[in-house]
């Protein structure tokens, strides 16, 4: 397995995905309750290789990431063979900006001296999913894009 099992709750969302993947293995409902029961080592191989298909195409749509700690906003751009980040760090250390109201503070004192911006480029590895992948394990979410280009727009 490439990445991880997907969740039960997962498996309940993609439950017709689920059974579109069974069935293009020609694996019926009643053979899958079968397969459970006496060879579970291979219904878990069918759960592996569905959660690592589906991963597959979520992270080859993946354009951007974020990921928000106390004092540090990493917003990640995925293009074709590299990454570029904005890190915006606030000093102020009584503001939380994973919390809302920290956020909105955040969001009325982006220019002012508490706040200080970075920006880095990485090239991929040979497993650009993998590198992707690694950072949503790290935390981070994918999202359409907003904060990075309005901070792009800033910086």
């Amino acid at each position: 397995m490439k990445y991880t099992r997907l969740t039960k709750e997962q498996f309940d969302s993609l439950s017709q995905e689920f059974i579109n993947f069974l069935a293009t293995q020609s694996i019926t409902a009643k053979e899958w309750e079968s397969i459970k029961k006496s060879q579970p080592k291979v219904a878990e191989q069918e759960l592996d290789v569905f959660s690592d298909l589906v991963w597959e195409g979520v992270l080859s749509k993946a354009k951007y990431l974020e990921n928000t700690s106390k004092q540090q906003l990493f917003l990640f751009r995925i293009l074709k063979s590299e990454m570029n980040l904005i890190v915006v760090k606030i000093t102020n250390t009584g503001v939380d900006i994973s919390t809302k109201e920290g956020y909105a503070w955040l969001q009325e004192n982006f220019a002012s001296d508490d706040v200080t911006f970075y920006t880095a480029s990485k090239d991929f590895s040979e497993d650009k999913k993998l590198d992707i992948f690694s950072l949503i394990q790290q935390g981070a979410v994918i999202t359409k894009g907003q904060l990075y280009e309005f901070f792009k727009g800033i910086i």
